[in-house]
């Protein structure tokens, strides 16, 4: 098994829906929400960790300052035989400072990617577990931006936003106690800092207050930025085609042109940032404060240096604020974004406590009904049939008459609006919807592949052997062109599986669905791209292997057509008659309509059963 196949076998494994820790959290808004992933498991200890290494060191850098300026002041007073073991007391100190910076660090750090990593997987595994009219409305562009910068954004969020801004508050408060309680140091002194530290919260909460709206525009315009750029890469065909580069190119830039007029609006406001020129101010005020009080000989000279370097510290604070907060604030914005789509409901229901039953194939519609959400107008309108297990439906229709809506109700990629389907008896909606859709096969006319080798395409999370792979190919006549490929099975088909022909493409999507040996299978136009001599011996093997299994044809070829238990006509939305071939040619106006203009027959001809 290759490593790639190993890595996604691994991700299936840990996907476990209805176990969610989070999912009250979600409820309770952004903070409450990061600080159950903060403090979830084992993440409590390293955070008591993390507390007790910042405070520590900043209590050891506050103390260097107050050991310098005493060194200075010995230094002053010609006690050369004391400044040793004061050096040494230094050199100890500086040395413990780094070893508890580097715990704190390498600590945050493991707590940032969990947080990235716990988040990131939550809001996958919630992407998947939302329902396909849910996905239909969404642009891939946008969700991209969210499963990845966004989710990255929190990471920032602990380390370093959270982290230096506890790294701050200790830097500013510890110098200050300092100043309170070291009896060498005049009461007085604290009067500087304490008047920083006012108006440097005063002056944080402005500037938050300014940073919020403008980061909240940065993360929507990152997330058009990257809706644009999905949307032109994946259709760069039709772009090309149309010779639109201009157009794409101007669209592209339009976004961009925002997304800079944002940052430039983050810049202003962070340029008319006053900390500096308050930390500025408080330590001139400061220092002519101590040359005051030692001309009153009220202070030595050790005051003096020790109280400026504990002002000295302040720098960190001030200067580290200006950056953490932007910082926080974009990973609020993208915590709110991450929310605001995993906290929209879903329309369909996993139904995790309901029946796990094995499918014999008995479908029935009754009075089936559906629009999709946000519509005023049904799409199929009072559908009943009733088709026995192992039956073969052929559904015809025009385009948009609702023949692929039906299907899809099937396997509940879609809720019915009114009505119900029942399987064997029990409506599909209390059975568990893996239970369900594991027995249905559905393969589409426009094949998706993933970027794996054709193996690992074909076996798709299931377990098989190389053996029971062959055969479902074979039987799907896709051994022989896999056989001619270099490395025959485990060729990498490339993103969407763009190194195969359409015809190749669906040949191994059979393949899948023949291996996964499912109760229903439901083809939509799946052998369109197929010639008529590889479909013939298809059309043959889906004869031999699905004699006991139900399985519903979206088709307009009479040859798949004729050998068809009941046909379904539909137009509008609404069946217009259903039968075998015979029958519908012979009652079935809207059904020989269908023919005549594909085929350009006169209704004699058609009648008569030519093709």
């Amino acid at each position: 098994m290759s490593k790639k196949s190993q890595i996604v076998e691994s991700q299936v494994l840990e996907y476990s829906p209805g176990k969610d820790p989070f999912e009250k959290s979600r409820k309770k808004g952004v903070t409450r929400w990061i600080l159950t992933h903060i403090f979830h498991g084992s993440n409590k200890i390293f955070i008591v960790i993390v507390l007790f290494t910042t405070i520590l060191a900043s209590i050891l850098a506050s103390l260097i300052q107050v050991v310098i300026g005493i060194a200075v002041g010995e230094f002053v007073n010609s006690n050369f035989e004391i400044l040793i073991p004061i050096t040494v007391i230094i050199l100890i100190l500086g040395l413990l400072t780094p070893v508890f910076r580097l715990v704190n660090y390498l600590l945050r750090e493991v707590l940032a990617q969990r947080l990235e990593r716990d988040t990131r997987r939550e809001f996958y595994t919630n992407l998947l577990g939302k329902s396909l009219s849910f996905h239909d409305r969404q642009k891939i562009g946008e969700l991209m931006a969210r499963v990845t910068d966004d989710v990255r954004m929190l990471n920032f969020l602990i380390s370093p936003a959270v982290s230096l801004i506890f790294e701050s508050f200790t830097s500013l408060i510890i110098p200050v106690l300092f100043i309170i309680f070291l009896p060498e140091y005049p009461l007085q002194l604290i009067l500087a800092p304490l008047i920083f530290t006012i108006l440097f919260i005063i002056s944080l909460r402005s500037y938050n207050r300014k940073l919020s709206p403008v980061t909240g525009e940065l993360r929507q315009n990152f997330g058009l930025i990257n809706s644009t750029l999905n949307e032109t890469l994946s259709g760069i065909e039709v772009v090309k085609g149309s010779t639109q580069e201009r157009f794409e190119t101007n669209r592209y830039l339009n976004y961009a042109r925002q997304y800079r007029d944002a940052y430039i609006k983050q810049g202003d406001v962070q340029a008319k940032y006053l900390p500096y020129l308050l930390l500025a101010l408080t330590i001139t005020v400061g220092f002519t404060h101590t040359i005051i009080l030692y001309n009153l000989d009220i202070i030595e000279i050790d005051v003096i240096f020790g109280y400026l370097g504990l002002l000295g510290l302040l720098r960190f604070p001030t200067f580290i604020s200006i950056f953490v907060f932007a910082i926080i604030k974009l990973a609020g914005s993208s915590g709110k974004r991450l929310l605001e789509f995993m906290n929209l409901t879903t329309e369909i229901d996993e139904n995790l406590e309901g029946f796990q039953k094995e499918i014999k194939g008995a479908i029935k519609f009754e009075n089936v009904s559906f629009k999709y959400p946000e519509s005023d107008s049904y799409v199929l309108k009072n559908i009943s049939f009733d088709i026995k297990p192992g039956q073969t439906v052929a559904i015809v229709g025009t385009t948009g008459s609702g023949k692929t809506t039906l299907t899809k109700l099937i396997s509940r990629l879609y809720d019915v609006s009114e009505g119900k389907i029942l399987i064997d008896g029990v409506d599909i909606r209390d059975l568990t919807l893996k239970n369900l859709r594991d027995q249905i096969s559905y393969i589409e006319q426009d094949v998706f592949l993933f970027s794996f080798s054709i193996i690992e395409n074909i076996k798709f999370g299931r377990s098989a052997s190389l053996e029971e792979v062959q055969e479902a190919s074979k039987q799907a006549q896709a051994h022989e062109f896999i056989s001619n490929l270099p490395q025959k099975y485990d060729t990498e088909i490339g993103e969407r599986g763009v190194q195969l022909s359409g015809g190749e493409r669906q040949r191994v999507a059979l393949a899948r669905a023949f291996l996964s040996n499912p109760k229903i299978l439901i083809l939509d136009d799946s052998t369109s791209a197929i010639d008529s001599n590889t479909e013939d011996k298809i059309q043959h093997a889906i004869k031999n292997i699905l004699r006991e299994r139900t399985t519903f044809l979206i088709t307009h070829r009479l040859s798949q057509i004729r050998w068809a238990d009941i046909i379904l006509v539909l137009k509008n939305g609404v069946i217009e008659a259903q039968g075998n071939h015979e029958e519908m040619l012979r009652t079935s106006e809207e059904y020989r309509k269908i023919f005549i203009k594909k085929f350009d027959l006169d209704e004699d001809q058609l009648l008569r059963g030519v093709s």
